[in-house]
């Protein structure tokens, strides 16, 4: 466990301290969405759920991930003790990070829940940056509505990407391999998946001097104290209002709608893991 790098070093410390605090937590379902060729975005998602109804997500499209899992079959874990999935984060290959992250995130909703805390509805899908003329844009991932959105105000945007045949320059936008290309940005966007692939640290680096980082998705469901520490100002993530008539459209592939909503946690808000700890005492 000593090689993870350090943000997911610390979300498996903080999910043993929160199994600990709140008592040992036990997987009652693993749901994977369907092995879509070209799946929706919620399609995407795989989901932890607990024996006491709390549920976590995560991305599954990385790395072969959701055919693994389909073809390991999601039903061997279930009755599992919490903590022996979230050691699949630390240490296993894509598939195991996925199930782990997500079984993090059903932790951290399990506190959540414990301790009365609520985060806050979005604004919007993009971390509430409030962008205006005269910012430059930086994204970790493809946002294209929010693309349109920046273009149409004559904000430059550099996407960083992971695929080299998506580079390219044109006026108004850089798809580039190259994070270093972040740190002239004042705002950035994120997905979530740098939770997933080991890329945090490295990127986290390039943001440095921004006046606003969000990072987004469904995988962000865990404590955010160590992405605040890194310069992150909003972390924006799905919140599951009906858990079992939404673990009925992951596993069906349909959109969320209202089983869950978008919320948002920043720095201000947020309690911290310590203090979210105590209030469960």
């Amino acid at each position: 466990m000593s090689a993870a790098p350090s943000v997911r070093r610390w979300l498996v410390d903080a999910a043993q301290r929160i199994d600990a605090a709140l008592g040992p937590a036990r997987v009652k379902r693993i749901v994977l969405p369907p092995p879509a060729g070209r799946p929706a975005k919620e399609g995407e998602f795989c989901a932890v759920q607990f024996d006491d109804g709390s549920v976590g997500l995560a991305f599954t499209l990385l790395d072969g991930t959701l055919a693994a899992l389909h073809a390991r079959g999601a039903g061997a874990l279930e009755g599992r003790a919490a903590l022996a999935l979230v050691r699949g984060y630390a240490e296993g290959g894509a598939a195991e990070r996925a199930i782990g992250l997500a079984t993090i995130n059903a932790l951290t909703r399990r506190l959540y829940d414990r301790a009365g805390f609520v985060p806050d509805d979005a604004i919007d899908s993009f971390g509430s940056l409030g962008l205006k003329p005269g910012d430059r844009l930086g994204m970790v991932g493809h946002f294209t509505p929010l693309i349109e959105q920046a273009r149409a105000l004559g904000i430059p945007v550099t996407v960083l990407e992971l695929k080299a045949e998506l580079v390219r320059e044109e006026p108004g936008l850089v798809v580039t391999l190259d994070a270093k290309r972040l740190a002239g940005c004042n705002k950035i966007v994120s997905t979530s998946t740098l939770l997933l692939n080991d890329t945090f640290e490295a990127v986290a680096g390039c943001w440095r001097g921004a006046e606003a980082v969000a990072i987004v998705g469904p995988s962000a469901g865990c404590p955010p104290d160590p992405l605040f520490a890194a310069g992150v100002s909003a972390v924006g993530t799905a919140w599951v209002v009906d858990a079992d008539a939404f673990l009925a459209r992951c596993a069906a592939g349909e959109k969320w709608g209202e089983t869950s909503r978008k919320a948002t946690l920043t720095p201000q808000r947020y309690p911290g893991l310590d203090r979210m700890l105590e209030r469960t005492r």
